[in-house]
């Protein structure tokens, strides 16, 4: 899978997705660690990349776009924060989402659930 990671987290998580085949980059490869989230959210949606990110903001943010693109997966709860360990955690949760990713959605990533909001999110606040 094509992955931007989100300055939430360390570059270290893109640089070991990559190691296990994907295409990962962090926003500071892009020079955009202090941009705002929605040029984040534009880059990721034109290399058809899956934001990861532990900032809450970004799923209220991605409802608000009306879009199914980007997907989005969030670590949240009591994640570690070791790189090694965040990049482990969501290898070992693609297998159950990436089809959710692929067609446009929200996956939080908790240590003991995950949950899936598909995207576009109807109903939101306009």
């Amino acid at each position: 899978m094509r992955f931007l990671v989100d300055n939430a987290l360390s570059p270290d998580v893109a640089s070991d997705l990559a190691a296990v085949g994907h295409d990962a980059v962090h926003v500071r490869d892009y020079g955009l660690q202090t941009t705002e989230d929605s040029v984040i959210f534009d880059r990721a949606a034109q290399e058809a990349r899956v934001v990861i990110s532990a900032d809450t903001d970004f799923g209220a943010l991605l409802a608000l776009r009306h879009e199914s693109q980007p997907s989005l997966i969030l670590l949240r709860g009591a994640i570690s924060r070791h790189p090694a360990e965040q990049t482990q955690l969501i290898v070992a949760n693609l297998p159950q989402v990436e089809q959710d990713l692929n067609d446009g959605a929200i996956v939080v990533i908790e240590p003991t659930r995950i949950r899936v909001r598909p995207l576009p999110i109807q109903g939101g606040a306009r």
